[in-house]
């Protein structure tokens, strides 16, 4: 009896042991397995089946949880009056939507989002969302509403920035968006159409974007693409990666209807932590200039110049007294990367400098006659890379060359004094309507005879600068433009 009795318990645990061992050898439903298979020549071939585990799926409960608290709606009352080509721009059509493209002078309502991004309520959101606002309200994911006040504004990046009277409120952490990489997943969260708090998910489709703009028009661009459903109410509202953390601001749609099709686009993060960081301290941007002119680096640039790859962007030219000039740059170097980012494009190379502030210094990569060179830049401020003092007395300014007037051409225009263009250049000073000969007498109002005059007045000038004189001929002109 008790020599059976052992002879069943030693038959279980073998069976047992084998049991264990098929099962171990073979795959389990959620595993990535490998299937061998065989060609014509009967060699095996090795495919290999995709890992599709639950746990494999990404969750965006935590970040679409946490997020959505800090993100408010913005509804915003404007009055003014739109023209035809106002109604044509991107950001407008995608903000207002398409009723009323008669135009006209008319007060009306708009809506757009914003992100709570300091407890004492700091709130980030779009220019083109507050711009011409007579009256901005925002409603937190509470529903408690606060009227708020537009504490400044940056046209150049399409950053606003807004304050209520409220403290303790929820916030979105501010991400690195220089990390986010293709195919990453991020949330698009705002109010499209009045739907309150409305999150959508998509991935990084692309980097460095840029959208057309006006001549002359002044516009920093760097926009993340995603596929993340964005629709007009969207704009200013959060793109956060699955940490919950502020990637981007939602500011754009391409679309031929108006509404979502497939791509939408964002404000990098780092970008936007520059603009508000200066609004907050300075009260306006504080712009860094590098001084150079660039050029895209296509295949047939890229096999002139014997690089590796088509990527990083050509200085065609340094500016004389320029931060690239005094760190060294030159004409002919590539760009390839600036404070260790890789920089691929010209509207990276413009976001990434954006992004530092005068006296700010970086360390700019550039490939020379195929050698790879490391440069330490110290940014100037606008004012300062646009008024260069030459060795010979002129001053360089905004592109063209100043110097006081000779006094035989003022005696020949009947003039007791005034500023030579001696060279108007290829920059701002050309654009706007200088030209070679032309004598300043006045800027904004005010006289001038020294070409340090000119460059005072116009550092003094808070938006724009205006230019009155006579040609070469004696014919009285004028020209001006935006210091943005």
């Amino acid at each position: 009896m008790k020599r059976n009795l052992l002879t069943i318990l030693i038959s279980v645990a073998a069976a047992a042991i084998t049991t264990f061992g098929i099962v171990s050898l073979y795959p389990g439903k959620n595993a990535a397995s490998t299937v061998f298979g065989a060609d014509s020549t009967s060699q095996p071939s090795i495919y290999k089946t995709v890992n599709l585990s639950q746990a494999e799926y990404p969750d965006f409960t935590y970040a679409a949880e946490s997020a959505v608290e800090a993100v408010v709606y913005v509804k915003v009352t404007v009055k003014s009056s739109y023209g035809r080509d106002q109604m044509m721009d991107p950001f407008f059509r995608f903000f207002f939507g398409d009723e009323g493209m008669g135009g006209g002078a008319q007060a009306r309502q708009a809506s757009g989002s914003g992100v709570i991004i300091r407890e004492d309520g700091y709130i980030v959101t779009n220019n083109h969302v507050v711009e011409n606002a007579e009256k901005v309200e925002v409603t937190l994911n509470n529903n408690k509403t606060y009227e708020a006040v537009v504490v400044g504004t940056d046209p150049a990046t399409d950053v606003a920035l807004l304050k209520v009277d409220e403290s303790g409120l929820p916030t979105v952490p501010i991400g690195d968006s220089d990390q986010l990489r293709l195919g990453q997943w991020v949330l698009a969260i705002g109010s499209p159409y009045d739907l309150r708090s409305t999150i959508t998910a998509g991935i990084v489709s692309a980097k460095g974007r840029q959208m057309q703009h006006a001549q002359g028009e002044l516009k920093i661009e760097s926009f993340i693409q995603t596929d993340a459903a964005v629709n007009p109410g969207n704009s200013g509202g959060a793109l956060v990666n699955e940490k919950g953390e502020l990637v981007g601001i939602n500011t754009a749609i391409i679309s031929q209807t108006g509404s979502y099709s497939g791509y939408s686009f964002a404000i990098p993060s780092n970008l936007v932590r520059k603009v508000i960081g200066d609004i907050i301290e300075f009260g306006s941007v504080k712009r860094a200039l590098l001084g150079v002119l660039m050029q895209e680096i296509d295949s047939k640039k890229a096999e002139e110049l014997k690089l590796s790859a088509p990527e990083g962007v050509y200085i065609v030219e340094v500016t004389k007294g320029s931060a690239a000039d005094k760190a060294g740059l030159q004409s002919g170097d590539v760009i390839t990367a600036i404070g260790s980012v890789p920089v691929k494009s010209m509207a990276e190379v413009q976001a990434k400098v954006a992004s530092y502030r005068p006296g700010d210094k970086a360390k700019v990569t550039v490939i020379r006659d195929g050698e790879t060179l490391n440069y330490e830049v110290t940014f100037l401020s606008s004012e300062d890379a646009n008024a260069q003092v030459g060795a010979d007395g002129s001053v360089s300014f905004y592109g063209s060359t100043l110097r006081k007037a000779d006094e035989k051409v003022l005696k020949r225009l009947g003039l007791k004094g005034g500023v030579l263009i001696e060279e108007a250049g290829t920059g701002k000073m050309r654009q706007s309507g200088a030209a070679d000969g032309f004598i300043i007498l006045y800027v904004n109002d005010q006289p001038v005879s020294t070409p340090q005059d000119v460059v005072n007045i116009a550092k003094k000038a808070k938006k724009s600068v205006f230019f009155q004189g006579v040609t070469s001929t004696g014919r009285e002109a004028y020209f001006g433009f935006g210091k943005e």
